[in-house]
């Protein structure tokens, strides 16, 4: 039976996001060897959406709060590249990684799948 899921990002600094991740978010993590860090997340969900485009992935972060965590994560040095706005399923925003990469941030208002 699948019992988990293993998310990867692909950066052009992957030391420094792997430091973000471990340093500003402190997300719990173990080293596999020669700095390869791979981080606990929350409570994850995966959602299907319909394009018409290209094939891609994104990742969002949820958060009870998204002002309150925008607040604090620019605090501690985070670029947020788009301002808060709400959409008919949550609030959301999106921030840079320091590799250049960008993730979502969003306070949902749906039922949450983690609560299941």
């Amino acid at each position: 039976m699948i019992n988990g899921a293993h998310v990867i990002i692909y950066s052009r600094d992957a030391e420094a996001d792997r430091a973000f991740f471990r340093d500003v978010l402190e997300y719990p993590h173990v080293d596999v060897g020669g700095g390869w860090l791979i981080f606990k997340l929350p409570p994850t969900e995966v959602a299907v959406h319909p394009t018409d485009g290209p094939e891609t992935q994104e990742l969002y972060l949820m958060c009870d709060d998204v002002v309150a965590t925008v607040t604090n994560l620019a605090a501690r040095g985070v670029e947020f590249t788009r301002p808060v706005t709400d959409a008919r399923w949550g609030r959301l925003t999106r921030f840079r990684l320091p590799g250049g990469g960008e993730v979502g941030l969003y306070e949902p208002r749906h039922e949450r799948a983690t609560d299941l």
